[in-house]
Formats: structure tokens, C-alpha cells, sequence
């Protein structure tokens, strides 16, 4: 069993949120004989959970951020902002205040790989999990993939790989925490509420790379103007930066690129074929540099090659990630759910044949600029339908952009409303696909919750048409 390195204990300790994160920090300190204060915040409220807390000794606050006392650490859960007056006013309370991830990297900090990036984190953190697992080695993916890193160290045996995903929000509180390895895969528009700014929330991503030295490495994509900025400072500090390119040879002792439809790493100048992309089970130009990140990552901390290569072969797509669901009439759904904002739509879209595709936009509105999906949309669909609250937007720019490139636009109310208007403009060979480019709130209580009611909706529409999946 992997033990903690604290040395002392843990005193009086606050937390912040009565989420899952809150609840399982709590819970972990109070069982480690920590005098527990938990804030859930001000929309909390009595319940099942309050009640186990307090059984277990946990002081439990509700309906306030007025926080009283005094603290040796507060953990805050990641949904509150380092900018918020709640989170101010821990810091007033507390000698130190941290993340969750950072809690848990200081109780066992030994064999931690880390993932990042706006998107294609969650499915690199799995492909890098099953490449170091398929190389015999011991692997837990854990953080924002919905492995609590805290809840995961009770059991955490000697040797064992943690695979963390982490969040912008996760990685804004961290200030010791130091992964053997770690990658930024993009940064795109997100979460600018939480951050104030698209140069905080960039800055929270490369804090990933924060405690590195010249024995780490960075895997960094060279593909976005915010990574380029960030392979620049990491090399200045003279770090290891693997250069990560879906096209050419970035020509760096340390890069992952593509090569004659070829998945290349090289490290310290060694370079290493993998597999061809066409032996992949996940599409797309996004999955062709989410198996490169992966593949870096495993091999620079000791997979071995042929680990590697069985790995790339064997991993199929993730739910709500590019995930088939089905056919009818030579019509295939395909679920991406996952798809929030534009920049994963754009990307999943290279994953299909150029026209072939019956797009399915709509939800909650993020108020983001759609022009650069529109030109994608313009060269890879057959037909965008429009659905939800961002419903309308979405169709006024669609008509904007694609009706001079032939392309039809539909509006829809709802997703299962969208979801019939689509198979009607569907031709054999055509892809019906579902990557909203929106949250899932107008309609759903997450994009999980979207994703499987859309994926429920066409197992129905394949009964009824009397053909198999």
C-alpha cells in the first residue's frame, strides 16, 4: 500500500462545497483524526448527506459563506472560484488553501502522470491508462475523469500510475503539486467566468508544469498560439518539452507526430513507429493527437514499445466521445455529446467524410463565436439542424455561412425533435451526428444525461425500423 508523506497532523481543517469533492475530502480527513469544518455554501441545504456527515463528527455549515474560526488547511472544491468572495474568504480564515488534486498529490505524491488541455483530456487520460496497463504496468486514471484522486488513495498500491485529468479549476489551487509527466493538449475559449479572463484560464492550464525540472517532461501541442506561448516559457527553463503535431515533424529531439499515416514519438532522439492511424478505433484528427500525447506520456515513464503499440490497436471510443450508436438504412448516429463548445465540434468533424454529415447543433447557449464552425460545418456537412435554446443563433449564423455552400439548415425545438428532422434530411452513407457544440442545460442535467437519451431515442428509432445495431 502506497502511504502519505505527511508528517504532521492535519489539525483544524475546513472544506469548502458538499458536492462529491467536498464530501470525500471531509470524510478522508476526518478518518485520519482531523478536526472537520465543512461550508457547503450558500444554496446548500439539510439533507441525507448532511446528516452522515455530521454522524461521522464533521461540523457541517449550510446556507452561508460567512466562515468562522480559525484553520491550519482549507481544501475548496473545484466549482468555486479562486476569484469568488467565498474562496476569499477561506484564504482569510486558513493558513494555506489548496485544490483537491493538490491535497492529494502531498499525501502520496510517488508515479503521477497528468493530463490537461480545453479538450480530449478525459480520453487521453484512459488511452494512457490502458497503454501503461497493456505494457503490464499498474494504472489508475483518477481526477476530473470522475475518480475522486482522494478517494483513490486508500487503496492505492505501491508502484501504482496515477493517470490525473485535470481541470483549469483543479489546477488554478495547486502550488506544490509536481506529476513525472504531463501534457497540455490545447487551450481554447472556456470557462472565462471562472477565470476572469482568457489569460487566467490559459496561465491555470500550464501550472500543470509549474514544479518541473530538466527530468520531467512536457508533452505540449504545437497547434494553438496559447500552447506555442507555453512550449516558449517551458524551454527557457530549459525543461524537456515533447513538441505534440497531427501533421509534420516538428523536428525537436523530443516530438509525436504523424508521419505517412504513421503515429511517431521520439524521445531524447530516439523515435519510435507505433501504429498506423487507420488501425485506430477512434477517428478524427483530435484522436490522431490524443493517441500521440498518450503514447509519449507511457513511453517516456517505461511502457514498452510493443505495450504501446497493443494498446493504440485495442482502445475504442469513450462514451459520448465520437461513440457510434447505430444504424438505419445505411444511415449511421453517432454520440458526441461530450462536444460543449465549437472547437471539439470542428474537431469531430474531421473524423467523417466530407459531406457526409448530418450535423445536430443546439443547447444551452455559450455565447461563444460560431464563424469557425460554420466554415467547417460548410466543407463536412450534408445538413445542420438546429435545436434548443441556442436554437435560433445557431440557425441564423448557419443560414449565414452555409447557404452558399449548398448545405441545408433546419431548425428543430428539442433534441428528439432534432434527432427525426435529421434522419429525414439522411441519405445512405450519411452520418447522423450529435456534438452540440453547447451545454446540456437547456434540457438535461448534463451532456451524460443528453448523451444517453439521444443514443435511448435512436435504439428505439432501430427497433421500430426492425434492424439490428
Amino acid at each position: 500500500m502506497e502511504t502519505t508523506t505527511s508528517t504532521a497532523p492535519f489539525g483544524n481543517a475546513l472544506v469548502l462545497g458538499l458536492g462529491k469533492t467536498g464530501a470525500d475530502v471531509a470524510r478522508y480527513l476526518v478518518g485520519r483524526s482531523a478536526s472537520v469544518t465543512l461550508y457547503g455554501g450558500l444554496a446548500s441545504k439539510e439533507g441525507p448527506l448532511v446528516e452522515e456527515l455530521r454522524e461521522l463528527g464533521i461540523n457541517v455549515v449550510l446556507g452561508t459563506e460567512d466562515i468562522e474560526g480559525a484553520y491550519d488547511l482549507a481544501v475548496v472544491s473545484p466549482g468555486i472560484s479562486e476569484n469568488s468572495a467565498f474562496f476569499a474568504n477561506a484564504r482569510s480564515h486558513a493558513t494555506e488553501v489548496m485544490g483537491e488534486p493538490e491535497f492529494a498529490w502531498r499525501q502520496s505524491p510517488k508515479n503521477w502522470v497528468a493530463i490537461t488541455g480545453t479538450n480530449g483530456k478525459t480520453t487521453t487520460t484512459a488511452l494512457t491508462t490502458e497503454l501503461l496497463r497493456a505494457a503490464g504496468m499498474d494504472a489508475e486514471a483518477v481526477g476530473n475523469i470522475g475518480t475522486l484522486i482522494t478517494g483513490a488513495l486508500e487503496g492505492r498500491r505501491a508502484g501504482q500510475w496515477f493517470v490525473a485529468e485535470l481541470s483549469s479549476y483543479q489546477l488554478a489551487t495547486t502550488s506544490q503539486l509536481h506529476p513525472r509527466a504531463a501534457c497540455l493538449l490545447n487551450v481554447t475559449p472556456d470557462h472565462l467566468s471562472w477565470h476572469g479572463s482568457m489569460e487566467a484560464y490559459a496561465l491555470a492550464k500550464e501550472k500543470v508544469f509549474a514544479n518541473f525540472g530538466p527530468e520531467d517532461l512536457a508533452v505540449v501541442s504545437c497547434e494553438d498560439e496559447w500552447c506555442r506561448a507555453a512550449i516558449k516559457r517551458l524551454e527557457a527553463r530549459g525543461l524537456s518539452v515533447c513538441h505534440l503535431s497531427t501533421s509534420a515533424d516538428p523536428l525537436t529531439t523530443n516530438a509525436a507526430f504523424a508521419r505517412d499515416g504513421m503515429l511517431v514519438v521520439r524521445l531524447a532522439g530516439v523515435e519510435h513507429e507505433l501504429v498506423g492511424i487507420d488501425e485506430l478505433f477512434i477517428k478524427g484528427e483530435h484522436n490522431v493527437q490524443n493517441s500521440l500525447a498518450a503514447a509519449s506520456l507511457a513511453l517516456f515513464v517505461g511502457a514498452d514499445i510493443e505495450g504501446v503499440r497493443a494498446g493504440l490497436r485495442a482502445f475504442k471510443p469513450l462514451e459520448h466521445r465520437i461513440e457510434p450508436c447505430g444504424s438505419i438504412a445505411g444511415v449511421s448516429f453517432v454520440n458526441d455529446s461530450k462536444a460543449t463548445n465549437t472547437d471539439s465540434v470542428e474537431k469531430a468533424l474531421t473524423a467523417f467524410v466530407p459531406g457526409s454529415v448530418v450535423l445536430l447543433l443546439g443547447g444551452k447557449d455559450k455565447g461563444t463565436d460560431l464563424t469557425s464552425l460554420m466554415q467547417a460545418a460548410a466543407t463536412t456537412c450534408h445538413a445542420v439542424v438546429c435545436f434548443g435554446a441556442a436554437g435560433e443563433r445557431m440557425e441564423e449564423a448557419a443560414h449565414a455561412c452555409l447557404d452558399a455552400a449548398g448545405v441545408t439548415v433546419a431548425r428543430a425545438g428539442h433534441l428528439e425533435d432534432a434527432l427525426d428532422a435529421g434522419i429525414a434530411l439522411a441519405r445512405p452513407g450519411d452520418v447522423v451526428l450529435l456534438s452540440p457544440a453547447c451545454a446540456s442545460f437547456d434540457e438535461f442535467s448534463s451532456f451524460e444525461e443528453r448523451g444517453r437519451v439521444f443514443k435511448d431515442l435512436v435504439a428505439a428509432r432501430i427497433a421500430a425500423a426492425g434492424e439490428g445495431c
